[in-house]
């Protein structure tokens, strides 16, 4: 898989997820011992985290299957003109 600048490969998001998760069991833990207001915010942080990344997981593997939304837009609206016109 070709990679742009900027966008991450699918490894990159699966090892980030694998960080964020294990950070997750951690304060869980802690969270078992007694409720810390610091540690339970930065769970629910730890949890958003890993909905994004699990979001921009899915995004890269469509992107990979599929192409660029973008390109695929334009695309698709391009055949539509040239479908009312003919």
């Amino acid at each position: 898989m070709s990679v742009e600048r900027g966008v991450k490969t699918l490894e990159d998001i699966k090892l980030e997820i694998e960080r964020a998760t294990d950070r997750r069991a951690e304060l869980l833990h802690v969270l078992a011992e007694g409720h810390d207001p610091v540690v339970a915010a930065e769970h629910a942080q730890v949890e958003e985290e890993i909905a994004r990344l699990w979001d921009e997981y899915r995004e890269a593997r469509v992107r990979g299957r599929f192409g660029d939304r973008d390109v695929i837009i334009k695309r698709a609206r391009l055949e539509e003109r040239l479908e009312r016109a003919a």
